[in-house]
């Protein structure tokens, strides 16, 4: 049996008007289209981690091969 945890955030009026209209065009309740960007966002970190690696290692190529 899985739980499930509440989360409370704040936004300011302008975002959370976003998130409304965003998520009537959508067919949806805020709830719910949060809930999705959150498991699209969980389901990529690996890639987010890759590309900030990448980039830290070929800005840094000259450095490193020097202290190698």
């Amino acid at each position: 049996m899985s739980t499930m945890d509440t989360f409370t955030i704040e936004l300011p009026e302008e975002q959370s008007q976003q998130l409304r209209e965003r998520a009537r065009e959508a067919g949806i309740s805020p709830e719910q289209l949060l809930r999705s960007g959150v498991q699209e966002w969980l389901a990529r970190p690996g890639q987010d981690f890759g590309s900030a690696a990448t980039y830290v290692l070929q800005k840094n190529r000259e450095l490193y091969r020097r202290l190698a």
